[in-house]
């Protein structure tokens, strides 16, 4: 853990690199935790106390480079950094996620392997346990033997497999993992949240696609009572 020091000259998240400026080398790495931030977007509107990052530079300590995970989760933070002062009503976005700022150490982070391991298993699994990350999402879709999601519980300082898919975060109030579904028009494996008793929580598109049926029942059901009325001699436009 970073041992904060007050007499020492912290960089701001304005002065610090907001990644590692490495290029992703499997379109996985933005589409999953995109797709997972859009869930929350929508189950969360209304809450301004989490923060979700995508490929977004975590400094834990202020002599060495950020860790960047392709997503992390952080609960108990303000929704948004910062109001700009040239425009008070304007939003600014964070740009980096200094600890010795934030005070909040992300609940969970999120690596999606790619081609080339880029030390999941090594250096980042034991930055995030110093850290103090509660669980480690590890998502491989190339595996075949084994499960391609990993979720690890951080307990007395070490990582331990969960077994469950889903597996259900107490402290966050939802689940995590994997099943086959489409996003973007891509029908594959995604990894998705999901509530207490393990059912899927819609994406944005499914849940736009429900809303648009419920608005055809809607329709259908008002036509044929306006039918029925018609039958019984009752102009149904005189009722309105």
């Amino acid at each position: 853990m970073l041992e904060y020091n007050p007499q020492r000259y912290f960089p701001s998240s304005e002065e610090l690199p907001d990644s590692d400026d490495t290029p992703a080398d499997n379109e996985l790495q933005e589409l999953i935790p995109g797709l997972l931030k859009a869930i929350l977007l929508m189950l969360w509107a209304e809450r301004m106390d989490w923060f979700f990052g995508i490929d977004m530079g975590i400094y834990h300590d202020p002599d060495k480079p950020a860790i960047v995970p392709d997503g992390f989760l952080s609960l108990g933070v303000e929704r948004f950094f910062d109001v700009s002062e040239a425009s008070p009503k304007e939003i600014e976005l964070r740009l980096s996620y200094p600890l010795w700022e934030e005070n909040v150490v992300p609940i969970l982070v999120l690596e999606v392997v790619s081609q080339n391991y880029r030390g999941e298993y090594s250096t980042k699994k034991e930055v995030y346990a110093s850290m103090g990350v509660l669980y480690y999402v590890i998502y491989s879709s190339r595996r075949r033997r084994k499960p391609r999601l990993e979720v690890h519980r951080l307990v007395d300082g070490a990582y331990v497999l969960q077994p469950e898919n889903p597996v259900w975060l107490p402290e966050i109030g939802l689940g995590i993992g994997a099943e086959r579904g489409t996003y973007g028009g891509v029908t594959r494996e995604w990894l998705y949240w999901y509530d207490e008793l393990s059912t899927r929580l819609p994406t944005p598109e499914e849940r736009t696609k429900q809303a648009e049926q419920r608005a055809q029942q809607a329709e259908q059901l008002a036509r044929r009572l306006a039918e029925q009325l018609r039958s019984l001699g009752v102009d149904p436009d005189s009722l309105t």
